[in-house]
């Protein structure tokens, strides 16, 4: 299961940092991505909280560094609050107990590796957490 939560996981970031080639699909993916985010008066609370944790990881992911490791790192890191935001938001509202279980492997195995990170980032990047 922590294989497949991982997968996920990469499969997430990866979907959310493809770029647009043009101005004009830019500007159609950048509604469309507004609108997947932006809470609506229909929305159900699961609805809110999976928006909100989308958002977040999309505005609170720091500036690239340059440095590979660092820069996978830190934006792994903010993908990884990302899901553990969306388990919880699945916790409290899911009733599926696969559903359910998956959610919380899931937040044991990213605290657990935002663990490892945070201690990465101390030891080469002293300044920065």
């Amino acid at each position: 299961m922590k294989a497949f939560a991982t997968l996920l996981s990469l499969g997430l970031l990866a979907a959310c940092s493809q770029q647009p080639d043009t101005a004009a699909d830019n500007t159609h993916g950048s509604m469309a991505h507004d609108a997947m985010m932006t809470p609506a008066a229909s929305d159900s609370q699961a609805t809110r909280g999976y928006k909100q944790s989308m958002a977040d990881m999309m505005t609170k992911a720091p500036p690239y560094s340059g440095d590979a490791d660092v820069d996978f790192m830190q934006q792994m890191r903010v993908h990884h609050v990302a899901a553990v935001a969306m388990a919880r938001t699945e916790l409290a509202h899911g009733r599926d107990a696969e559903a359910r279980a998956l959610a919380q492997a899931v937040i044991d195995a990213q605290q657990k590796e935002i663990g490892q990170i945070d201690a990465w980032l101390r030891q080469r990047t002293p300044t920065r957490r």
